[in-house]
C-alpha cells in the first residue's frame, strides 16, 4: 500500500532495515518510521500523537499521520519484544529488550488498532486510509497454534495466512467479555515479513501489515467469522 498515496510501506520497512535492526521501544520505531517517510518524501507532513477527529468525544489519538497532496494515512503501531540482548551491526547500539508475556493482549490491542482506524477512515476525507502496523521477534504470533485448542484470544489469532472479517468475540464456550467483542468491516487476509536477524535467541524480527481502505466491502454481522 501507499503511505499518503504516495511512499509504498515497503519502501519504508526496507529504508529503516537498511539502518537498524531494532528498536528500543514502540516510541522509537515510532519516531524511526516518521522520519524515515519524510526523508522518501519530503513533500509529505508527519505528525506524531494526533487527536482522533472520528472520536472528539474521547481522548483517542493516532500514533501517526501522514499527508500530503495525493491523500493521507492514518498509522497505528504496535512493537511487541520478547526478551533479547545483543548488538545492533549498523550502530553499535546495545540492546536490552523486555519480554512482553501477554501475548493476547498483544493480539486483541492490534485488532483493536484495526477497527479504530476503519472507524477513522469511514469519516475521514477522501483519500484517506490506515495502516496498522505490528514489529516483533515474539514468534508465536506469526506461527499457527501446533494445536487449536480453544483460547479466549482464539478469534484474534494473527499468524501467517489468517483471515480477520466481521464479529469477533473474546472468550470461550460460550463466556464472553463483550467490551473486547470487535466488529471489522473489512476483510483482512495476514501475511507476514522478515524485517531482520540478529544472532541469539529471539534474535528474528518480523513484520506485519494491515492496510485499512475505505472501499473494504463491509462483511456480515452473523456469527463470529475470524478465520483460519
Amino acid at each position: 500500500m501507499l503511505i499518503a498515496g504516495a511512499v509504498p510501506v515497503t519502501s519504508v520497512m526496507a529504508e529503516l532495515r537498511a539502518e537498524r535492526s531494532l528498536f528500543h521501544s514502540e516510541a522509537d520505531f515510532q519516531h524511526a518510521f516518521a522520519w524515515t517517510v519524510r526523508r522518501l518524501d519530503a513533500g509529505l507532513r508527519v505528525r506524531l500523537e494526533v487527536r482522533q477527529e472520528a472520536r472528539q468525544e474521547q481522548d483517542e489519538h493516532l500514533d501517526l499521520l501522514c499527508h500530503g497532496p495525493a491523500g493521507r494515512t492514518a498509522i497505528e503501531f504496535k512493537y511487541f519484544t520478547a526478551r533479547f540482548n545483543g548488538v545492533d551491526p549498523h550502530t553499535d547500539e546495545a540492546y536490552a529488550l523486555r519480554s512482553h508475556a501477554a501475548a493476547d493482549v498483544a493480539r486483541r490491542n492490534f485488532v483493536f488498532d484495526i477497527e479504530r482506524l476503519e472507524r477513522f477512515v469511514r469519516v475521514g476525507p477522501a483519500r484517506t486510509n490506515g495502516l496498522a502496523l505490528l514489529l516483533t521477534n515474539a514468534h508465536g504470533l506469526w506461527q499457527a497454534p501446533a494445536v487449536d485448542r480453544p483460547t479466549r484470544d482464539r478469534e484474534f489469532r494473527l499468524h501467517e495466512g489468517r483471515r480477520l472479517a466481521g464479529i469477533l468475540k473474546w472468550g470461550v464456550d460460550g463466556r464472553y467479555f463483550q467490551p473486547n467483542r470487535r466488529h471489522l468491516t473489512g476483510d483482512y487476509r495476514l501475511g507476514w515479513q522478515d524485517f531482520t536477524e540478529l544472532p541469539g535467541r529471539n534474535g528474528r524480527f518480523r513484520w506485519l501489515a494491515v492496510p485499512v481502505n475505505a472501499a473494504d466491502p463491509p462483511t456480515p454481522a452473523g456469527p463470529g467469522v475470524g478465520r483460519d
